[in-house]
């Protein structure tokens, strides 16, 4: 699954400070979704059309 990533630690590293912090609730892994908005995008898809991973 880690293919699937499209960012690397360092490109992470230097997007933390962007995210938003976590109010209680359990916070979804920030670089499966920001490869999946990447994902999207490069490939001029819908997100219907993403596949799940």
């Amino acid at each position: 699954m880690s293919n699937l990533f499209w960012l690397t630690d360092v490109q992470m590293a230097r997007l933390e400070s962007f995210f938003p912090k976590s109010h209680g609730k359990p916070r979804v892994d920030d670089r499966r979704v920001l490869s999946g908005i990447i994902f999207i995008n490069r490939n001029g898809l819908r997100w219907r059309d993403a596949p799940k991973e």
